[in-house]
């Protein structure tokens, strides 16, 4: 069973910076899709950004383009996600996935879920 778990969330404000990173329990993680999630308080999870087993391909969503940073490293068996210049509309638990399969695309279905870090960008 692939456990993930998150860390690095907080409170920033608004045009700063965070890390976030996702550990997995175990060494096949290497080899599935990644991606990260998030959940804003009355609102339904969305996705943010996924990335591919070698991270080759990356996939974001339109509001977050050019401001988030998805990586992965495969010896550490992490996935990561730079988030800058953030904004309040940020504000959300944002979850760790994984799929069990080299690649992503749009709408693929998730096996795994990390419990998630909480993100707060206040204004």
């Amino acid at each position: 069973q692939v456990q993930l778990v998150e860390s690095g969330g907080g409170l920033v404000q608004a045009g700063g910076s965070l890390r976030l990173s996702c550990a997995a329990s175990v060494g096949t993680f290497s080899s599935y899709a990644k991606a990260w999630f998030r959940q804003a308080p009355g609102k339904e999870r969305e996705f943010v950004a996924a990335i591919n087993w070698s991270g080759s391909s990356t996939y974001y969503a339109d509001s977050i383009k050019g401001r988030f940073t998805i990586s992965r490293d495969n010896a550490k068996n992490t996935v990561n996600l730079q988030m800058n210049s953030l904004k309040p509309e940020d504000t959300a638990v944002y979850y760790c996935a994984a799929r069990a399969s080299s690649t992503w695309y749009t709408g693929a279905p998730v096996g795994y879920w990390g419990q998630g870090t909480q993100v707060t960008v206040s204004s």
